[in-house]
């Protein structure tokens, strides 16, 4: 499976931000994985956002809770992360990932107090 991310941008503390992960591959197999999100902040280790099982099933970090959804559209074969109330301790480069290690390419989310 290839992911290919977008969605990200500037934005000001307490905006939103929706990030978008375009899977390519074969839909039943797209179906069939785990997706998710993780981000790196400069200086950082890559840390898990969120996660959503092939059954719909989501998991969050602790940080983002409440704040953050992710859901998945399996039709349009795209994971997706609306991310609200952002703060500025959120920037950092956004990557979507799948089950056997697919990794699509960053997209910079960057919150200004």
């Amino acid at each position: 499976v290839q992911l290919q991310a977008s969605g990200g941008g500037l934005v000001q503390a307490g905006g939103s931000l929706r990030l978008s992960c375009a899977a390519s591959g074969n839909i039943f197999s797209l179906m069939a994985i785990d997706l998710g999100w993780y981000r790196q902040a400069p200086g950082k280790q890559r840390e898990l956002v969120a996660t959503i099982t092939s059954g719909a099933r989501a998991m969050y970090a602790d940080s983002v809770k409440g704040r953050f959804t992710i859901f998945r559209d399996n039709a349009k074969k795209t994971v997706y992360l609306q991310m609200n109330n952002l703060k500025p301790e959120d920037t950092a480069v956004y990557y979507c990932w799948g089950t056997g290690d697919s990794w699509g390419q960053g997209t910079q989310v960057t919150v200004s107090s």
